[in-house]
């Protein structure tokens, strides 16, 4: 059974810096990505991440700001987020895929900028 289980995420003053953990198991994928969607906007994609640590992709909302990594020794996705605003408040989602589409997604954790 494939699970991704974010955590990390809280309350943060701008500024601040904030680490987000996805924890996954059950099977591997090719590409690990970060999502966030903030109330009233589409979700949108931050940063993705192939299995290999090859590849990675920012939205250029947060590039020079956001770094995400792939743990295979603990399986994990993080996003290490510096400088965080307050239009960065939104809930992230950690998601896998082998093919085309993300279709595999965690539960979201809340990330709340304060200004």
């Amino acid at each position: 059974q494939v699970q991704l289980v974010e955590s990390g995420g809280g309350l943060v003053q701008a500024g601040d810096s904030l680490r987000l953990s996805c924890a996954a198991s059950g099977r591997p994928f090719n590409t690990y990505g970060w999502f966030r969607q903030a109330p009233g906007r589409e979700r949108e994609i931050i940063a993705t991440i192939t299995w290999n640590n090859i590849s990675t992709v920012y939205a250029d909302s947060v590039n020079d700001r956001f770094t995400i990594s792939k743990d295979n020794v603990k399986n994990t996705v993080d996003l290490q987020m510096n400088s965080l605003k307050p239009e960065d408040t939104a809930v992230y989602y950690c998601a896998a895929r082998s093919k085309a589409v993300f279709d595999y997604w965690g539960q979201g954790t809340q990330v709340t900028v304060s200004s």
